[in-house]
């Protein structure tokens, strides 16, 4: 059997506005407009925006697997770069850290995203290569988040009447 990549670097560029981009990344709970797996989220504790520490809880889902996770802003380098781990609990112990770094690219945008397990155990390695095999290899649908967060950033705001 074998084992979940440990960490991951994809990157595309965008036909959006960098500031578009930083404005839907820097918001976490505003994942579920372009997340593969993550469908919505919320702040914690009193949290209303991206700030070392503050915390959100986003609510997953793989296949027919859903699960919760609370998750930590480590650091918040504006307008360029977000940083986020999951928390470890007693239920999930694993935790990853993930970066969204946001760049201008001529008339378009560069989004780089990695990810890094912190902490995972051998037996919930080898439990979620099993039980949740999209984790095998999570780089083509990392790479299609970020190609609807582009497409996302580049819609048209709605105005208000």
């Amino acid at each position: 059997m074998g084992t979940l990549k440990r960490s991951s670097r994809i990157e595309v560029v965008v036909d959006a506005s960098p500031a578009a981009v930083w404005a839907l990344v820097s918001d976490p709970t505003r994942v579920g407009e372009w997340s593969h797996e993550t469908h919505g989220a919320s702040w914690l504790d009193g949290a209303t925006g991206s700030a070392p520490g503050a915390r959100f809880v986003g609510h997953n889902k793989v296949t027919r697997s859903r699960w919760s996770r609370v998750n930590e802003v480590v650091a918040v380098d504006a307008p360029r770069r977000i940083v986020w781990r999951t928390v470890p609990a007693w239920n999930y112990r694993d935790s990853t850290e993930w970066t969204i770094t946001v760049e201008p690219d001529g008339d378009h945008t560069r989004i780089i995203q990695t990810f890094e397990v912190l902490r995972l155990s051998w037996f919930m390695d080898r439990l979620f290569y099993a039980v949740v095999p999209e984790h095998r290899d999570r780089q083509p649908a990392l790479l299609a988040d970020l190609v609807r967060i582009g497409e996302v950033a580049a819609r048209p705001a709605i105005k208000n009447a």
